[in-house]
This record gives C-alpha cells, structure tokens and sequence, in this order.
C-alpha cells in the first residue's frame, strides 16, 4: 500500500559550508528525510562526502539519515556509515557481487535496508530481494550530478515496481530520486512513488522558501 508522501532533501544541493544549519532548516521546513549522497568517482563521475560527514550532521536533526552508496565496492564501507549514524543504507546491484549478502549486512547492523536502481537497471533485478528491502530508490537521473532533468521512462518503472511492492503486502519505501520539482512531483506520486528526493528543488530560494518549497513537491 502506498503511504503518505514523505520529502527528502538532497543535501548535494545545500550550501556545504554550513551543511548542519542547512540540515537544521530543512527540519524546521517540514522535511521527513535527509538524503546523503555519497559518491566515489568511480561508481559514478562525482566525489562527494564520506562517514565523517554523516557522524558530523547526525547531533545536527532527528530526521532519519537517508545514505544512498553510490560507490563500488559498497560492502567494505557499510559498518563506517552505519557507526556515523545513517538510519537507512541504500546500495545498487552493480556495485557489489552478492546484492543479498550486502542487504542482510545493512540488515545486521540494525540498519533500514535500500536498493537503486539506475534508469537502464530493470526492476527485474528486485525479483529476489524484494521482501528483504526496507526502500527501493529509482534514479530518474543518472547518478552522479545534481540539477539533471527527469527521465520521464522512468514512470513505467515506477509504476511496476509499485505493483510488486503491493503485492508482498509489506511496508517498503518507494523512493524516487532526480530531476523532481513542483511540475512533475504530481506525476511520479501518482506513478506509486512515496518518498521524493529533491536537491534543487528544495533548496532554491534560501532558507525562507524550503518550507513553500517542500509543500510544493507534496502535490
């Protein structure tokens, strides 16, 4: 069953040079998650944060920290971000050769587990780790840079993965991530997304406009 509409805010988009104000505004504004990228320049052409960043921002908000790992190889780095205090660890198919060992890693650590899927990742490759998920995160992007336009093939991935989710008859996250706005928010709610990631959407403006901003991704 889909769930009420929950916001995470890209910290890729806040100003890093006062990251535990900005994580603090976007509380304050209304937000229900704080979506960590963290990139390695390899997995994806990007080099962005690591655990210290996260053990930082953790005193800084009560909202769960969202990291998503967009790093290969995901497996070595899992222990370090879930000791930096990330609440739900997100990891890709590709990065990594035993998807099921990675979840039931995340899983041991007391940690919500996640799957990406990049826009060529078919949500096939959920088939067998479906009900072990806590989140599945579609990257209507590809990975790597903010500020990218939404993949709009991406609404018929959401929408099956919405059905197979449905059908476990569990409680799993569908997060989408990438080009989200006001304009196209409506669209992928409507596809069964239930939690939108937005950077720039949500940040543009200062911090007097995130709360109008983030009540404008709500649909």
């Amino acid at each position: 069953m889909q769930q009420p509409v929950r916001i995470a805010p890209s910290i890729l988009s806040a100003d890093f040079a006062r990251l535990g104000e900005e994580v603090r505004a976007i509380e304050a504004a209304g937000a229900d998650y704080v979506h960590v990228d963290v990139m390695d320049g390899h997995f994806v052409p990007n080099l962005t944060i690591g655990p210290m960043v996260v053990k930082a921002l953790r005193p800084h908000t009560t909202l769960p920290l969202d990291v998503h790992l967009m790093i290969s190889p995901a497996d070595p780095y899992l222990e370090a971000f879930a000791e930096a205090g990330a609440d739900i660890l997100t990891v890709h198919p590709e990065a990594g050769p035993h998807l099921h060992r990675s979840i039931q890693r995340i899983k041991a650590l007391g940690k919500r587990a996640g799957v990406s899927l990049n826009p060529a990742t078919p949500a096939k490759m959920l088939d067998y780790v479906l009900e072990e998920l806590d989140l599945v995160l579609v990257m209507s992007v590809n990975p790597g840079f903010g500020g990218q336009s939404f993949i709009t093939s991406q609404l018929r991935k959401i929408e099956a993965i919405r059905k197979a989710i449905d059908k476990t008859g569990k409680v799993i996250d569908l997060e989408v991530d990438g080009g989200i706005d006001a304009s196209n928010a409506r669209a992928v709610i409507d596809a069964g997304a239930d939690v939108l990631v937005a950077g720039t959407a949500t940040f543009r403006g200062g911090a007097s406009h995130y709360a109008a901003n983030i009540a404008g991704l709500r649909g």
